[in-house]
């Protein structure tokens, strides 16, 4: 796969958005994703073509499939740390990955991966909103909290446990129910559960499928 700035950490101004307001945490995700990841996917795009004359989307999709699906493996116990903060940092990261390979996927189909409408699709993909209107209205929220000076006000005031367990709830469900069960049994101490590489490949695969045929029938 043509070589491309790696983002795999979620940025430090992203976490500082959803911890401040974990209700909309997909939502600041989704639109952070858009922002940083879809220039560089479309540049990826690009630069494969050029390089590949006359690939085809699926075979590129294909390639973007491939990588997201390995970073996915990798993603459990990023953090290193124990317990609920650890959990949820990883989480994190595997949706974060999961809407990295969204938005590669869309470049591959010819589909603007910095378009806005990919947030939607993102939220609705990954099954946060079951339909694009009620994602586009979460997400209009979100964009809106975003601009407001006071969203970040008294955050380090609130009780960091209970701000960390709804973050994670909601990136979770955003990462799908295996992340969700993964994520609850680090947090129990001595859970025989191996973070080392997740077995999310499953949910991330079934995301993939979903996703190139919606950009597939787009193309």
């Amino acid at each position: 796969m043509v070589n491309e700035p790696d983002d795999a950490g979620l940025p430090g101004s992203l976490w500082a958005r959803m911890k401040a307001d974990p209700q909309y945490a997909p939502e600041h995700l989704a639109l952070e994703a858009v922002r940083r990841i879809g220039p560089q996917a479309r540049g990826w795009a690009e630069r494969a073509r050029e390089e590949q004359p006359g690939v085809s989307g699926e075979a590129l999709a294909d390639q973007a499939v491939k990588r997201f699906l390995n970073h996915a493996r990798l993603s459990g116990a990023v953090s290193g740390a124990a317990g609920l903060p650890g959990a949820v940092v990883d989480v994190g990261v595997l949706a974060w990955t999961q809407a990295r390979m969204v938005l590669h996927i869309a470049a591959a189909y010819g589909v603007d991966p910095a378009g806005s409408e990919r947030a939607t699709d993102l939220l609705v993909l990954q099954r946060v909103h079951k339909v694009a209107e009620t994602a586009r209205l979460a997400l209009g929220v979100a964009a809106g909290r975003e601009r407001a000076s006071l969203l970040f006000a008294g955050v380090a005031d609130r009780p960091l446990t209970g701000v960390m367990l709804r973050l994670g709830v909601k990136l979770a469900q955003m990462a799908g129910v295996r992340a969700a069960k993964r994520m609850f049994a680090k947090i129990v101490p001595g859970a025989a559960v191996v973070l080392g590489t997740w077995v999310n490949s499953a949910a991330t695969k079934d995301l993939a499928r979903r996703t190139r045929e919606l950009y597939a029938a787009e193309s």
